[in-house]
């Protein structure tokens, strides 16, 4: 097994005032040679809006957005005609592909919303661009793993173009739950959303990640309760 530890204060860092945001992997003026994705999964940016604010009418192309909120409502408006509130226990993504426009602002003027972004190196170019919005409630349940993302239109969760896996879990404290990789080829990003978490003997603590690879299973143990998301990629 092979490992990377990313501690939740060594992230790289952003303050545009209406705008806080930390960085996981190189994002925007933050940039370390050493921390340029793991495999396919190239952002993990934990972002806070103000009230009012939001991210103004921008283009992306060729690349698998997940936006997962934490606290507050998420406004999202594309150039495919898609208009959605996006709430704590939803997951969106938008696949970019040939070319797409969109805007992502806090619905509320008077609380921030909290959410993580996370872009996915898609496996083919030039797709057509698309829009998708979920409810979790029903996949996610107590101290197990439930899948929120994959390959396949037809499983449960969102979809993207890529061999990739999120799962997400609430877990008690003293719970635990072995996670086994869909392809053994493929790593997986563990990143703690809240509590304190031990992944095969690892301590994780808030917002810490470790990526793992070259290994068939994970065993996740929840030191206090915790929500904990694993992103599995093809490492290259």
């Amino acid at each position: 097994m092979k490992s990377v530890y990313h501690a939740a204060d060594s992230r790289g860092t952003a303050n545009h005032g209406w705008l806080k945001s930390r960085h996981t992997f190189s994002f925007g003026h933050y940039y370390d040679p050493k921390r340029m994705g793991f495999g396919a999964l190239l952002v993990i940016n934990d972002d806070q809006v103000i009230g009012g604010q939001g991210f103004g009418t921008h283009p992306h192309r060729d690349m698998e957005i997940i936006s997962i909120p934490l606290s507050g409502d998420l406004a999202h408006k594309d150039s495919m005609g898609n208009g959605s509130i996006i709430k704590n226990g939803d997951i969106q993504v938008m696949s970019a592909g040939t070319g797409v426009t969109h805007s992502e602002m806090n619905a509320n003027a008077d609380q921030i919303v909290k959410f993580l972004q996370i872009w996915v190196q898609p496996n083919k170019a030039g797709v057509t661009p698309r829009y998708q919005q979920i409810s979790l409630a029903d996949l996610i349940g107590k101290n197990e793993f439930g899948q929120v993302l994959s390959p396949n239109a037809d499983d449960a969760g969102v979809w993207i173009h890529q061999d990739a896996w999120f799962h997400l879990g609430h877990f008690d404290a003293g719970n635990s739950s072995e996670y086994t990789l869909k392809n053994s080829d493929n790593g997986v990003y563990v990143f703690v959303i809240k509590g304190k978490i031990r992944v095969n003997d690892t301590i994780l603590d808030e917002r810490d990640g470790l990526g793992v690879w070259e290994v068939d299973t994970l065993n996740v143990q929840a030191d206090t309760d915790a929500e904990v998301l694993l992103i599995e990629v093809p490492m290259s």
